[in-house]
């Protein structure tokens, strides 16, 4: 079933704070400070687990006011609060990952060595040998006992957390093979750790109380009760040299500072480049979510997910390719930010084509391989299993929807289910010219833009000549599935219809039912008269 893709409900920007020595000073300070003060709350919220109601988060939050302040603190409990709630749907994803395994080892290892799987009867494949089998229920135990330790936990409520990263963290103990030294990593796990997050409040002024920047890029903090002796302007606050402009959505930004709406701001610092940043983020009103109808009444840009490039092709309302197939390349391997970028130039190739074709939605796969990595799943194919394990599907579909809401380009999610394989069946032959090779993913394009459309994926034989019985009627029949590329016109099928030979003489001259009619034609049943009533 399509449908279209709600728009983002939120939006960050991000600038550069150029800061001087001393404000770098200033700013570590108050941020490794505050980040101590989030690691005890976040430890005493642990320790509360499911008995945590309203009465103990007044006593956590009035305990960091007289440590810091009333904005600080509540800023550090909420917090806290989204780091627990997020650490136990983790935990909950984690529990249902675990029962999945071991439902699927449990299930191969009760069938024969060798045996093949039949999906109809629902029975699993069992393993290749014996070896594989004791491995696997080596395996099956360690699952079980893993398992048990995370349902005592879930029952508790009792989460691990590690501020500032688990990887790090444990980098730590592979500083060689991470390619970092002991005070690389230290400086590092600092900057992790420290907390410089404060949320926006209406009607205060310029939408932030906390960490203040008005609209002409001032950017100020109020600073803790203990470090108030590094204050430089009125009521304890430090005014930074450096001033932020920002150059994306900056009129948004002020328009909402200038009204006093609520902004919220984090300061953070990246070690590698040596940068300091700052990100504004605020909640937008929902959109309207725009009705499939609408979003395909000017035709639609199939696109196909691939690891390596996305391949789109433009399709009128009626479901025919129109132009030439466009790949939007890109390159997953490097650092986290060098993908982030490729993934970014990529989708943005993507909406600037589609809106030179004028089509008002892009059609993509409602892909989800979270949970579907496992080598139970994929068996031995470890180059698929590595392969869908990197491929960003989340990230890459959040972005493309946040980034073609701003260009008023809608995003249709469609199944995935055979794109490819139908695609390749239907449309990558007949397509392909000797100026140019239709690839197998070119192929999915189109059938995902004709799956958003509504249209069959399968493409239909011509229909008849207007002086056949029908007159050229609604005669939309579709070609055989076990025909493939199948395009060329019908094939004379003897009998009177087609007055190619005498009646009678082929195999199916009187069953025109291959056409995939809905019943069989009258010419083709011998005409009789209706017997006359005997008696009035």
């Amino acid at each position: 079933m399509s449908f279209v893709v709600p728009g983002p409900a939120g939006v960050a920007i991000r600038d550069r704070l150029r800061v001087s020595e001393s404000d770098a000073a200033v700013l570590a300070e108050v941020g490794m400070f505050l980040g101590s003060l989030a690691a005890a709350d976040l430890a005493e919220r642990s320790r509360q687990g499911l008995v945590h109601d309203a009465a103990g988060w007044a006593v956590r939050k009035r305990e960091l006011t007289g440590r810091s302040s009333a904005r600080w603190a509540g800023s550090i409990t909420k917090a806290t609060h989204d780091q627990w709630a997020l650490a136990r749907r983790g935990q909950a994803a984690h529990l249902t990952w675990l029962r999945r395994q071991i439902a699927s080892i449990e299930a191969r290892l009760a069938r024969p060595l060798g045996a093949r799987a039949d999906k109809w009867a629902g029975l699993a494949r069992g393993y290749a040998s014996r070896g594989e089998w004791h491995a696997k229920s080596r395996r099956l135990h360690t699952l079980k006992d893993r398992l048990a330790v995370v349902e005592a936990d879930r029952a508790a409520g009792r989460v691990h957390v590690v501020r500032g990263g688990k990887r790090l963290a444990n980098a730590r103990h592979h500083l060689e093979a991470a390619g970092l030294s002991e005070q690389a990593w230290r400086e590092r796990w600092r900057a992790e750790r420290m907390f410089l997050t404060a949320d926006g409040e209406s009607g205060k002024r310029f939408g932030n109380e906390t960490i203040r920047v008005t609209d002409t890029g001032q950017v100020s903090v109020k600073l803790p009760a203990p470090l108030a002796h590094l204050a430089n302007a009125a009521h304890g606050r430090y005014v930074l040299d450096a001033t932020v402009a920002f150059r994306h959505r900056g009129a948004e930004w002020r328009d909402r500072v200038t009204a006093n709406r609520a902004v919220a701001y984090r300061i953070h610092h990246d070690v590698a480049r040596g940068r300091w940043y700052v990100t504004a983020s605020w909640q937008r009103a929902a959109a309207p979510v725009l009705p499939l109808e609408a979003a395909l009444a000017r035709g639609v840009v199939g696109v196909d997910m691939n690891d390596d490039h996305l391949a789109a092709w433009q399709l009128d309302v009626h479901g025919n390719p129109v132009g030439e197939p466009q790949r939007f390349f890109y390159d997953l391997t490097g650092s986290t930010e060098h993908r982030d970028a490729q993934i970014r130039h990529a989708l943005t190739r993507l909406l600037h084509h589609t809106r030179r074709c004028g089509a008002g939605a892009i059609a993509i796969e409602d892909l989800a391989f979270t949970d579907g990595t496992s080598r139970e799943k994929h068996g031995r194919n470890k180059r698929f299993r590595r392969l869908i394990s990197r491929f960003p599907t989340a990230k890459l579909r959040a972005r493309l929807v946040s980034m073609a809401a701003e260009q008023n380009i809608a995003v249709v999610a469609v199944d995935p289910a055979y794109t490819s394989r139908w695609g390749a069946q239907h449309w990558q032959k007949p397509l392909t010219t000797p100026r140019r090779k239709t690839s197998r993913h070119d192929a999915a394009s189109i059938a995902v833009g004709r799956r958003a459309l509504g249209h069959p994926i399968r493409r239909r034989t011509a229909p008849p000549h207007p002086d056949q019985s029908d007159r050229g009627g609604h005669r939309t029949a579709q070609a055989r599935p076990e025909i493939r590329r199948r395009e060329e016109t019908r094939p004379h099928i003897p009998g009177p219809r087609t007055r190619c030979a005498p009646p009678g003489s082929g195999a199916k001259a009187g069953d025109q039912g291959a056409q995939h009619r809905s019943g069989h034609p009258a010419e083709q049943q011998p005409w009789r008269q209706d017997a006359l009533p005997l008696s009035r």
